[in-house]
């Protein structure tokens, strides 16, 4: 009965307590990255590790200070263009301007001489209502002095 006893709980051990299985499998994937890999892996980590602090201390300052030389040259272009953009912008407006102008003063022109033409034109009609004006009048005038020997006393 004895040995039932030690076989049951030998069974039960095995059926419940997987610790003695889980520490060899611990054991063997530690052996498996530490023995047979070498600490490839953690060699690896460790230039990996190495690499970006050498980034981060050498190289990235020298690309920012690259960055920002570079970044202030090219504004400091733009700017210049952007000036060029708008002296040409301005010139071509005042070339608009100019043409437009040259039109209007020809359009001014223009209509100066229409008006000095219906000017001229309205002149006559005037003169030529004030020369029949004269004419009945001189007729009017003439006609009483005529009729004017009547009408005296003397």
């Amino acid at each position: 009965m004895d040995k039932i006893g030690k076989d049951v709980g030998d069974i039960q051990s095995r059926l419940l307590d997987h610790r003695p299985i889980t520490q060899g499998e611990i054991r063997y994937f530690v052996r498996e990255f530490e023995e047979k890999r070498g600490y490839r892996e953690s060699r690896l980590l460790e230039n990996l590790n190495k690499m970006v602090g050498e980034t981060n201390e050498q190289v990235l300052p020298k690309c920012s200070e690259g960055m920002h030389k570079h970044l202030c040259d090219v504004i400091t272009r733009l700017e210049a263009a952007n000036h060029m953009a708008q002296r040409v912008q301005q010139r071509e407006l005042e070339a608009h301007q100019s043409t437009q102008l040259q039109a209007s003063m020809e359009r001014c022109k223009e209509e100066w001489e229409e008006f000095l033409k219906e000017q001229q034109r309205l002149k006559e009609e005037v003169d030529e209502e004030h020369a029949k004006a004269v004419g009945r009048l001189s007729t009017q005038y003439s006609e009483m002095k005529k009729d004017l020997p009547k009408f005296s006393p003397f």
